[in-house]
């Protein structure tokens, strides 16, 4: 199987990590690793602006990363598992086939 067949396509990979290459968004990624948080949780723990952990939040939800919920006037985010794990599967199959020799030159 070649690695542009896997499930996750490169250019979904492509906007996946896109969204993960900001240290912000990084770091609300891993604030997030430890289950669902309200934004109200997440502004004082990441010490960011309400705006500015929005727009990174929008950006992350918008890529796949994120699901929300609203209770009451606060949202509620959670990491997408489906998420990680196609990156997850498609880092393997790369991982997998890096390791194959070159074929002989004619």
């Amino acid at each position: 199987m070649r690695v542009l067949d896997h499930p996750l396509q490169t250019d979904r990979a492509r906007l996946l990590f896109k969204a993960l290459a900001d240290p912000v968004r990084l770091t609300v990624i891993e604030a997030l690793a430890g289950g669902e948080r309200c934004v109200c949780d997440l502004t004082a723990e990441l010490g960011l602006a309400q705006s500015k952990l929005s727009f990174h939040l929008k950006l992350l939800k918008e890529a796949g990363l994120l699901e929300s919920r609203q209770e009451g006037r606060w949202v509620y985010y959670r990491l997408r598992v489906e998420a990680i794990q196609s990156m997850q599967n498609w880092l393997a199959a790369l991982a997998a086939r890096c390791e194959r020799p070159a074929s002989p030159c004619p």
